[in-house]
């Protein structure tokens, strides 16, 4: 009975030194899957309020954009402008000069205006 035993406990023994002759080994790929994160309809609603505010922003940002650019036209537009009334102010005083003409005295702007009372009737004011 010795004997059995022990040839049972080298046995037992043996096969579990093994190398690992006949294991394999398996690869398992896990995928986690989450479901979406909750949102309230006040998280929604503040969400679309921001998507709305940053539309509008771009759009101002480019209406300003084109207003600059307007106001750049305009601005070269009234250079133009002033550059020829500038020369008909030149050819009207040398046409005024040369027909004697004096140029009208031009009013001093912080000169102040008195205004002459209106005058008074010998009439009395009707009560009718």
């Amino acid at each position: 009975m010795i004997v059995v035993t022990l040839l049972v406990g080298v046995a037992v023994v043996w096969l579990s030194v093994s190398p690992g002759q006949g294991r394999r080994t398996h690869q398992v790929e896990t995928r986690i899957y989450a479901t979406p994160e909750y949102q309230t309809d006040t998280t929604r609603a503040i969400d679309a309020y921001e998507r709305v505010m940053e539309r509008y922003m771009d759009m101002s940002e480019r209406n300003f954009i084109a207003i600059t650019a307007d106001m750049q036209a305009i601005g070269v537009m009234l250079d133009g402008i002033d550059q020829k009334l500038a020369k008909l102010d030149m050819r009207l005083e040398r046409i005024e000069r040369h027909l004697g003409i004096l140029p009208a005295p031009v009013p001093d702007a912080n000169a102040v205006r008195i205004l002459a009372p209106p005058p008074v009737s010998a009439e009395p004011p009707s009560g009718r």
